[in-house]
């Protein structure tokens, strides 16, 4: 079976696109001083209608921002504020003591919304520019959201898919003919599969001559992560066959196994969730 989810209805790119969408200020934190929750970039959306979309903080400033947004939406000028003890009328103390600068602005250049979403859409980088109180720009940079193309079946697959959809991966799953979709992998034919640079890949087969075909492309594409499942002798005759594949030696030192963070997973929700995590965690060092 291949199927896909489209991703988070959280963070950043979400704020973004609800932004994109027309009737919505973007805050966004232009500034940290010190240690706090979220990234320098980090953004929330508030519609007009109340709805809030991404993540500023931990609920201490969304009321704070709502408030702003309201009167901003009546001067069509953005504001300015500092959170944290600064000075600003309605500065908030935050309970981890940091300050932070952020940018409300009522009217986003939508024009600028709708091209970084596209870009986004055919997985490119992306970034707009916000609005400084000095009258400079901060370049706010965006990447496509991780993707995951999971080869596997049984409930090992299924257990996958569903955590790292739940996490908002844009999860795509590939299966053995014949397990109830029109498509799906035929053993020792190499998938069609495009990867790039924040597409990860696992392989969660028991029966692991469905990695014969599977490996090798994926070793050599743009992914940035490789990973396949099993214990000490599948990876013994998984190293000979990717040796003899004709790899170069960076491809065949590209492959994660053990596969995730979790020792001896025997588990299948165990298994997805050391699997997920060491994909997130190697798909937030990317640049």
């Amino acid at each position: 079976m291949n199927t896909a989810t489209r991703g988070s209805t959280h963070g950043d790119n979400a704020a973004l696109r609800f932004a994109e969408g027309g009737n919505a200020a973007l805050a966004t934190i232009t500034h940290i001083d010190g240690s706090f929750s979220r990234r320098l970039g980090a953004q929330l959306a508030i519609g007009r209608d109340g709805a809030l979309v991404g993540s500023m903080a931990d609920g201490c400033l969304e009321g704070a921002l709502i408030s702003l947004a309201q009167e901003a939406w009546e001067d069509g000028r953005p504001r300015f504020v500092h959170f944290g003890g600064a000075g600003d009328p309605m500065d908030l103390r935050l309970p981890c003591g940091s300050r932070i600068a952020v940018t409300l602005d009522p009217a986003p250049d939508m024009q600028a919304l709708g091209d970084a979403v596209d870009a986004l859409d055919a997985r490119r980088c992306a970034e707009i520019a916000v609005p400084l109180a000095d009258g400079s720009v901060m370049r706010r940079a965006y990447r496509p959201g991780l993707r995951i193309v999971a080869f596997g079946t049984g409930p090992e697959l299924s257990a996958f898919e569903r955590l790292a959809e739940t996490h908002g991966a844009i999860v795509q799953s590939m299966r053995p003919h014949g397990e109830g979709a029109d498509t799906g992998l035929s053993l020792g034919q190499a998938p069609e599969m495009t990867l790039d640079a924040w597409t990860a890949v696992v392989v969660l087969f028991h029966d692991h001559e469905w990695e014969r075909a599977i490996l090798p492309a994926a070793l050599t594409s743009d992914a940035f992560y490789i990973g396949a499942q099993g214990g000490a002798a599948a990876r013994e005759a998984r190293a000979e066959l990717i040796s003899s594949s004709g790899l170069t030696e960076r491809a065949q030192g590209r492959l994660h196994g053990p596969v995730g963070l979790i020792g001896r997973a025997r588990d299948p929700a165990v298994l997805a969730l050391s699997v997920l995590a060491e994909i997130v965690a190697a798909y937030e060092t990317l640049a």
